[in-house]
């Protein structure tokens, strides 16, 4: 009996320590919204350079486990292996690295061609000052409406390097908001189109750009650099 006794008691241990004793629904629900971003980056061909990234770093936070255990291996406690690649969130490493990845990636030769195509982006701002009078009418303080603000101008490298500096404790959220309804724009945009032009419309052809030549091509992010971090230099990181 006694035997039977010490073998129920240490499963009934070695189970307090497994992920299914310790989890939350908040855990699971977490871990369902890694899965979604991860499945729409490989399958739905959605921002896979940062949605996979992004996702496995939802899935690997929520992993349960019992706080107390001392193992020092979670994503929160010092001194294990996955603090030290958080660090690069608390310290706002990532942004900078993943707008130079992206930025490095960025053909900017429709842009130079038809320089009006900047008033789309210009528009974006419109989505910012909303989720900012909206952010503040649910009551949120200013400075955690400014992060959040930042999920309406679709920008999900600084809506995580501004809500790092401005509502830190909202960063998670914000990332996790800013690149779902970035990576839902494919799934948005068509009704949209269908809803707010005719068919006539959406079936000319446009002209082709002109060829950008490669001095352009080099000169446009040296003078666009330069130029915006001389407007706003708190900038700089991002650009």
């Amino acid at each position: 009996m006694r035997f039977w006794n010490l073998i129920v008691t240490n499963l009934n241990e070695f189970l307090s320590y497994t992920g299914f004793a310790n989890a939350t629904i908040g855990n699971i629900l977490m871990i369902i919204v890694g899965g979604v971003f991860i499945f729409l980056a490989i399958k739905k061909d959605f921002e896979p350079l940062l949605l996979v990234p992004i996702g496995l770093g939802i899935v690997l936070g929520n992993i349960p486990f019992r706080a107390d255990a001392g193992l020092e291996v979670g994503l929160y406690e010092d001194n294990s292996v996955l603090n030290i690649f958080y660090q690069g969130v608390r310290q706002g490493w990532y942004p900078p690295l993943v707008f130079l990845g992206i930025g490095a990636m960025t053909d900017f030769s429709a842009l130079i061609s038809n320089p009006k195509l900047i008033l789309i982006g210009a528009a974006a701002q419109f989505g910012i000052f909303g989720a900012y009078i909206i952010a503040l009418a649910l009551g949120f303080e200013p400075n955690q409406a400014a992060g959040i603000a930042i999920i309406g101008g679709s920008d999900g490298p600084t809506a995580i390097f501004l809500s790092s500096k401005l509502s830190p404790n909202l960063m998670g959220a914000i990332a996790v908001c800013a690149y779902y309804y970035m990576a839902l724009v494919p799934v948005i945009q068509p009704p949209l189109m269908r809803l707010l032009t005719t068919q006539k419309e959406r079936i000319i052809r446009m002209k082709p750009a002109r060829q950008v030549t490669q001095t352009e091509r080099i000169l446009f992010p040296i003078i666009g650099l330069l130029l915006t971090t001389f407007i706003v230099p708190s900038g700089l990181p991002l650009l």
